[in-house]
């Protein structure tokens, strides 16, 4: 049997969800749950759940980086006396993942030192997403030593955009050498959203075009055509495309030089293995929400008077509407649904509101009732019936990389 752990590592936690595979054909079963907050605010907290056990925002002293809370899950993990599943480290026969950034990489990869290596290169490109993930690769490397880690990309879903969408009007000589192009994020999301929306309407994925939308702290949409990505928001980095919680999206390329004329300079947040500009330290963390409306919430952004807050909000509202717009087009009209994804996607009803009222003239309709009620199914439709349907679908990454993982053994 198979114990799977499905690893999601940010700049500020970690989180991890424990499967193990289940017979042929069939999903991986969920075993628990467990993540640790606060790496960059301390006191750090453990939150962990497994069936009827469950501990939230327990405060855990000593962990000051993402390897000491990977040791720390480790640990918990091996001594739950309930989860006879593990009961020693290694009883865990694969780690899962998620790093943001693939390069060139068109689907998972098992992690050698070869690999390790050559997504260190990639760190340049996205050096404020790949380099928590490799801490944590780097950390299981060494006390999973009979585990198998495999990275699951979150730019390989994209790797099927047409050439005129991926590409950059730059020297083409410059663009290759430098890997400069569009790549796309959040492809592990959109490989559930697709899959499972393609489940709900009973249709198959090779015959399932949608416009997603993946909204968090960070944001982007996507042009799924017959389940495959034709475009996404975001690009070279996921700096690209919405505005998002610190993130501006997209602005002129020359704004930031007029912002700052230290914008080339390096960041005072780099280090020795961190190499930021000052440039890409303002737009990807001094900016979005954060710099509109004081808060990152957008919980409270959403249900504030206040005109920075209503601001931020229209904002967001205007630049999904473009997306979908152009995508639609793009689409040539032949869309089975719009599909709202990720934490305010699940949550935020009147966004989802706002939005849906002004694509009426594409043929989406807004029901307020079922808007209103709480989104409890993976896939839920908040919309009356019209030209095509409307969607939320309660996206799940790490149990997408465990689903993955899981139907390649069984196929091995």
């Amino acid at each position: 049997m198979a114990i799977i752990l499905s690893i999601n590592s940010g700049s500020s936690s970690v989180k991890v969800s424990i499967y193990k595979s289940a017979a042929q054909g069939h999903p991986p079963t969920q075993l628990a749950d467990a993540s640790i907050s606060g790496l960059t605010a301390p006191p750090a907290q453990l939150t962990y759940e497994r069936g009827s056990e469950k501990i939230k925002n327990q405060e855990v002293k000593g962990i000051r980086s993402n390897e000491d809370a990977c040791e720390y899950i480790l640990d918990h993990l091996v001594k739950d006396g309930g989860l006879s599943e593990i009961t020693s480290r290694d009883d865990i026969t694969h780690a899962c993942h998620r790093v943001v950034h693939g390069g060139d990489y068109p689907a998972a990869h098992v992690i050698d030192e070869d690999t390790y290596h050559h997504l260190q290169d990639l760190t340049d490109l996205a050096p404020l997403h790949n380099a928590s993930a490799l801490a944590i690769v780097e950390a299981c490397m060494k006390a999973l030593p009979k585990a198998k880690n495999i990275a699951y990309f979150d730019s390989s879903f994209h790797s099927t955009m047409p050439k005129e969408i991926e590409t950059y009007p730059i020297d083409p000589e410059i663009a290759k050498k430098n890997k400069l192009r569009k790549y796309g994020f959040h492809g592990i999301s959109y490989a559930f959203i697709t899959r499972s929306v393609a489940e709900f309407l009973k249709k198959p994925e090779s015959e399932t075009s949608i416009i997603a939308l993946h909204l968090g702290s960070g944001a982007s949409a996507c042009a799924v055509k017959n389940g495959q990505s034709l475009d996404n928001s975001m690009g070279l980095t996921p700096l690209a495309g919405l505005p998002g919680a610190t993130r501006s999206g997209d602005v002129d390329p020359s704004l930031i030089f007029h912002f700052t004329h230290d914008a080339g300079k390096p960041s005072p947040g780099s280090t020795k293995e961190l190499h930021i500009s000052t440039a890409e330290e303002i737009l990807n963390k001094k900016s979005g929400w954060k710099a509109l409306a004081g808060t990152t919430d957008f919980g409270t952004i959403s249900s504030s008077s206040d005109p920075r807050c209503k601001l931020a909000f229209d904002i967001l509202v205007d630049r999904i509407l473009g997306f979908i717009g152009s995508y639609y087009v793009k689409l040539e009209g032949k869309v089975d649904a719009l599909v709202f994804a990720g934490g305010i996607g699940e949550k935020a009803a009147l966004l989802r509101k706002r939005i849906l009222e002004k694509c009426k003239c594409l043929g989406f309709e807004v029901d307020d009732e079922k808007n209103d009620k709480a989104i409890e199914d993976v896939v839920q439709d908040i919309g009356k019936e019209a030209r095509h349907r409307s969607l939320v679908c309660q996206t799940d990454e790490q149990f997408e990389m465990a689903r993955q993982c899981a139907v390649g053994l069984q196929t091995k």
